[in-house]
């Protein structure tokens, strides 16, 4: 009885040890087992089911267009100079707001007390609700 249990202890450990060392070799990437030949340098979603994505290849950069259903080749491009585009820095030009824009230090109790509505221009403010009444009747009146 005692050595059926051994045995069948001994041969479960054996199976989960098999296990683990399976996911421990399936969770490496695919990139350091092939070289590094392919990967993907940028990616953007266009919607939910398909995004375009750039692809280094060696010394080329592919754009690809990716869907559920299929991958397109959109053009090819040399990977240098598409480096080149992305080591250069966008520049930012700074810009100066409204003064009736309200200030991070600032409060709803400030703007009210100031005279200024702090809803305006917002989907609860009233003002806003009677302005898109207004042109809706203008816009179904019948002459």
């Amino acid at each position: 009885m005692i050595e059926t249990v051994l045995r069948i202890t001994f041969s479960l450990l054996v199976v989960l040890l098999l296990a683990w060392g399976l996911s421990k070799v399936a969770r490496k990437p695919l990139a350091g087992r092939g070289g590094g030949h392919l990967s993907v340098i940028a990616r953007q979603q266009l919607s939910r089911n398909s995004s375009v994505a750039i692809v280094r290849v060696t010394d080329r950069a592919l754009v690809l267009g990716v869907t559920d259903g299929q991958v397109t080749l959109l053009t090819e491009t040399d990977l240098a100079a598409l480096q080149e585009q992305r080591e250069e820095p966008e520049e930012r030009v700074p810009v100066s707001l409204p003064a009736a824009v309200p200030t991070a230090d600032s409060s709803p109790a400030d703007e009210v007390a100031a005279g200024r509505n702090p809803l305006a221009g917002s989907a609860l403010s009233p003002q806003t609700w009677k302005t898109a009444l207004e042109t809706l009747r203008e816009r179904t009146a019948r002459n």
